[in-house]
């Protein structure tokens, strides 16, 4: 009597279920967005429902960013027709969008009715700082997806200080500072990573 050894399971990625769950999900997250939509994209796609990895939420983002539009509507679009081609795309776009438009619509008519008391203003501007905070805190735990990276550490160190001294300190636009440092890190990647094939 022959035994075979039972083959060891496949892991299977994570990934929405459907087009329907595409849509809750992104809804969901439209919704928590409120103050930094960075920190919640992150901790919901990365931590959360592990649609993709840590090294992979930083890629998708750096190309979210120098695409036209809202970044997060770039990386939910891109999620979208990775998972279910062009209608994922859709579908995931429009649970970014649905929510989120009709709650502005109503909070804009809130506004206009209490933009000129105080404590109205002060609390906005409270909130600016919660904003800060969480980009900020996302940031530092993305660090960690920097090992991988082929340039290194202290590269991308370097090409993060840059970056933030020529739109923070020297108010370079944004469109400058991503075409010379973004083509820069690009070239420089593309280089390391022949360099590793040719070794």
């Amino acid at each position: 009597m022959s035994t075979t050894e039972p083959s060891a399971p496949t892991e299977t990625r994570n990934q929405p279920k459907s087009l329907s769950d595409l849509f809750i999900s992104f809804t969901l997250l439209a919704l928590q967005g409120f103050g930094g939509v960075l920190a919640v994209v992150q901790r919901e796609l990365v931590e959360k429902k592990k649609w993709m990895t840590r090294e992979e939420f930083v890629e998708e983002w750096a190309v979210a960013q120098i695409m036209p539009g809202p970044n997060v509507i770039n990386l939910a679009l891109m999620i979208g027709d990775r998972y279910f081609g062009v209608r994922g795309a859709v579908v995931a776009v429009a649970g970014m969008m649905c929510a989120p438009s009709v709650l502005i619509l109503i909070l804009a008519l809130l506004y206009g009715q209490f933009a000129d008391n105080t404590h109205v203003a002060g609390a906005l501007r409270g909130m600016g700082a919660v904003a800060a905070g969480l980009i900020t805190a996302t940031g530092l735990k993305l660090m960690g997806a920097i090992r991988k990276h082929p340039l290194g550490i202290p590269a991308c160190i370097v090409l993060g200080i840059a970056s933030f001294v020529g739109i923070a300190l020297l108010r370079w636009p944004l469109a400058w500072v991503l075409l010379g440092l973004g083509g820069i890190s690009c070239v420089l990647t593309y280089r390391a990573l022949g360099a590793r094939e040719a070794a």
